[in-house]
């Protein structure tokens, strides 16, 4: 029985893992497609940097290709019009630290809205602290997305996750002026 439970537990890890990276490769191609795009659309400003109020340069990591907003995709900064390529802008919330680990997130903001959620550090003290982080992760993106707030439900199982990690979305919403 403890075998069975263990096996379990391994494949799901290992799911979560391939879908992790999957969506990291989604990623880098947005970036990569976005940053080409970026520049040859207009000279960017030269704030690259990793602050949490550049405008341009880091905005590609907010484009996943999840589609959720469209407006500030590679599709808008194609069209050679420099300041729908510059609305997109990227901020960065505080590192709270728990028990677990520590935890960061950064929201991606076009248009007056959230368009992407990108966690930059989660819980990682140990592997349960991993799975509770890989679980809790995405189901907070897709209610932040979808509530546009950090006044979204914790995840069950995952408190002291959910917990810093709407902490630390706070943070970036206010940097955003939200």
């Amino acid at each position: 029985m403890k075998a069975r439970g263990a096996v379990s537990a391994a494949l799901a890890a290992a799911g979560i893992l391939l879908a992790g990276w999957q969506a990291g490769a989604q990623v880098a191609e947005s970036r990569s497609s976005v940053a080409a795009t970026s520049a040859a659309g207009s000279g960017s400003s030269g704030s690259s940097g990793t602050g949490g109020s550049s405008a341009t340069g880091s905005s590609a990591s907010g484009s996943s290709g999840s589609g959720t907003s469209g407006a500030g995709s590679s599709g808008a900064a194609a069209s050679g019009s420099a300041g729908a390529a510059a609305t997109a802008a990227t901020y960065d919330g505080a590192v709270v630290p728990t028990r677990f680990g520590s935890v960061q997130v950064r929201i991606t903001v076009a248009a007056g809205a959230i368009t992407d959620v990108t966690a930059l550090q989660l819980t990682d003290d140990d592997r349960k602290s991993v799975q509770i982080s890989n679980r809790a992760a995405p189901l907070l993106r897709g209610e932040v997305l979808a509530a546009q707030s950090a006044k979204v439900k914790t995840i069950s199982g995952a408190t002291v996750t959910s917990g810093a990690y709407l902490t630390s979305l706070q943070a970036a919403i206010d940097a955003a002026n939200l």
